[in-house]
């Protein structure tokens, strides 16, 4: 794949710029009574534009359910969830739909690609639903950056695991959105393919001034972020700026990850 991304970070600490997206006291309970879970317990915590953020935590911290309501995929108990000039609390389903549509984009473990489409009419299908015409330019440079020229007309069954989530990264970013939500992008990748997905999230940042928050469970793919912000029963407890695999390794461990 030809990228001009050259490895993990460096980077600049996240706090140097402001937000694209955060969550002011946040708390997410699903049920009711004795049988209440209390997923997230008042996240404060912001998330630099023009940056990579990764959230990481043991199982059951809350990072996906912070994720997921940072993107406005779940409805928060109390506080607030702010991107960008927008307080997403509290708007309608409709509003947050046009919302996710025309300023997030999506990568999920899963790759979420429409398998009757070509890899061209999957990245591009977003930008279809909401009435907007694609930069060629822009998606020429993206799709290069990704290795994808020579795939662009096979399907998602013709491609292999790294080729098809590197189609749901272009289908993210084609779009210019505000902010990109990754959860667990490697998660179904040899160690190949997902160094070649988190190395072009990051040039995506470095490069382009992408927004990328990331949820993983991967110390080596925790550090190709900027900054990363660790979650233990639902609230905020530590983050490291400019990570490496050990320290990130070593932090999870104290958490008892």
């Amino acid at each position: 794949m030809t990228s001009t991304f050259t490895g993990p970070p460096g980077g600049f600490p996240a706090a140097a710029v402001p937000p694209a997206v955060t969550a002011q006291g946040v708390s997410k309970v699903y049920g009711s009574g004795d049988a209440a879970v209390h997923a997230l317990r008042g996240v404060s915590v912001g998330f630099a534009r023009g940056a990579f953020t990764a959230i990481m935590g043991p199982s059951g911290s809350g990072k996906s359910t912070l994720m997921h309501c940072l993107a406005g995929l779940d409805t928060v108990t109390s506080g607030r969830i702010v991107l960008g000039d927008a307080e997403i609390t509290g708007m309608g389903d409709r509003q947050l739909t046009m919302l996710r549509r025309d300023r997030v984009g999506f990568v999920f473990q899963a790759f979420n690609l429409l398998p009757t489409l070509t890899a061209e009419q999957n990245i591009l299908l977003p930008m279809e639903l909401s009435g907007r015409k694609p930069d060629r330019a822009w998606f020429g440079q993206v799709v290069d950056v990704l290795g994808l020229r020579d795939r662009l007309k096979h399907r998602p069954s013709e491609l292999s695991g790294g080729q098809q989530q590197r189609v749901a990264c272009a289908r993210a970013i084609v779009a210019r959105p505000e902010v990109i939500f990754a959860d667990e992008p490697t998660g179904n990748l040899d160690s190949r393919a997902g160094a070649e997905v988190l190395g072009f999230l990051r040039s995506s940042v470095r490069e382009m001034g992408q927004t990328i928050v990331m949820v993983t469970h991967d110390p080596v793919a925790a550090s190709y972020a900027d900054r990363v912000v660790f979650l233990r029963d639902g609230e905020t407890v530590s983050e490291i700026v400019q990570p490496t695999p050990d320290a990130v390794l070593d932090r999870l461990k104290s958490l008892g990850a």
